[in-house]
């Protein structure tokens, strides 16, 4: 049989030049650092920009920080030695991130920030929940829930800006209801630290009447260390992010009277395809913000 030398470098030639172009390298590669997993609305976020790339046809690398700053450091220098085509981030410290993007963007890769922002760092788009106006109708809600006067705790996170976005529009939304007063804010980011506080908030402040959690897991410690106090009818708490959990207290639970519900679902899609567009040289929009619900006993409301 006759070898045709020529064909079969053709061949090899026609199959190399496929998998050069096949759609997911053609399309770009994307670098996820995700603050972490351990949280219902993280996995939904993160599930969510899964489906979105599939779908956009792009490889997504995702890299989880679990809440150590360090750890998201590396896995951006990570990203950066790959050349991957953009970097999507959701900041463990809203400040002190800033030194892993500026080194992004030397390397001349666009960096998208998802949920939190980040401070003093220019980033090619944001895309988030509008905090400000959530901690706003947290604000309302709590007012409307107590009669206008009352006096509130605060489970806070301070180093996230995000959190204090939120807790500045809660404030906002309190000082026009004069009558209520913000009698404590304390730092609770994980649920046994958030527990804690509660306990203690009550403790210090006999007479409170509502607690504002930052998220779900403070403000499902704070109904519990209502429950634990025996202060039921007396003390009424308003969360954020609306996971299942939270939503299923609220219906449940006299005490967890509404949470301030976020969508991650639409944020992880959003970030995929603002990506993409980058990737495409297409422009996106430098601030894109989800406005969040407001789900009580009566249902949801936007």
């Amino acid at each position: 049989m006759k070898i045709d030398f020529r064909q079969i470098a053709a061949t090899v030639c026609l199959l190399a030049g496929t998998a050069l172009s096949s759609p997911a390298s053609a399309a770009g590669v994307i670098g996820a650092s995700l603050l972490t997993q351990q949280h219902p609305f993280y996995i939904q976020l993160a599930q969510a920009m899964r489906d979105e790339a599939k779908k956009d046809g792009v490889t997504l690398q995702v890299s989880i920080a679990n809440q150590d700053l360090n750890k998201q450091i590396a896995d951006v220098e990570d990203f950066i030695t790959k050349k991957v085509d953009v970097i999507i981030i959701s900041p463990v410290d809203s400040s002190g991130v800033r030194g892993a993007i500026r080194a992004a963007k030397r390397a001349g890769i666009k960096v998208i920030t998802v949920d939190v922002p980040a401070q003093h760092a220019e980033v090619a788009s944001h895309i988030g929940t509008d905090n400000y106006t959530g901690g706003e109708k947290a604000g309302e809600l709590m007012a409307q829930q107590l009669g206008d006067k009352g006096q509130i705790g605060i489970i806070d996170y301070p180093t996230v800006q995000s959190v204090v976005d939120r807790i500045n529009g809660f404030r906002h939304a309190l000082a026009s209801h004069p009558e209520m007063k913000i009698v404590a804010d304390q730092a609770g980011i994980t649920r046994a630290e958030a527990l804690s506080v509660a306990q203690n908030m009550l403790q210090a402040n006999p007479d409170i009447t509502g607690i504002f959690g930052f998220g779900d897991d403070a403000a499902l410690a704070a109904a519990s260390a209502v429950h634990g106090a025996n202060r039921v009818g007396k003390v009424k708490v308003i969360g954020f992010d609306g996971m299942q959990e939270a939503r299923n207290a609220v219906d449940h639970d006299a005490v967890f009277v509404g949470v301030i519900r976020q969508y991650p679902d639409r944020m992880g899609a959003t970030a995929i395809d603002s990506a993409v567009a980058l990737i495409h040289k297409q422009p996106v929009q430098p601030k894109q913000l989800i406005v969040p619900g407001v789900y009580t006993k009566a249902g949801e409301s936007h």
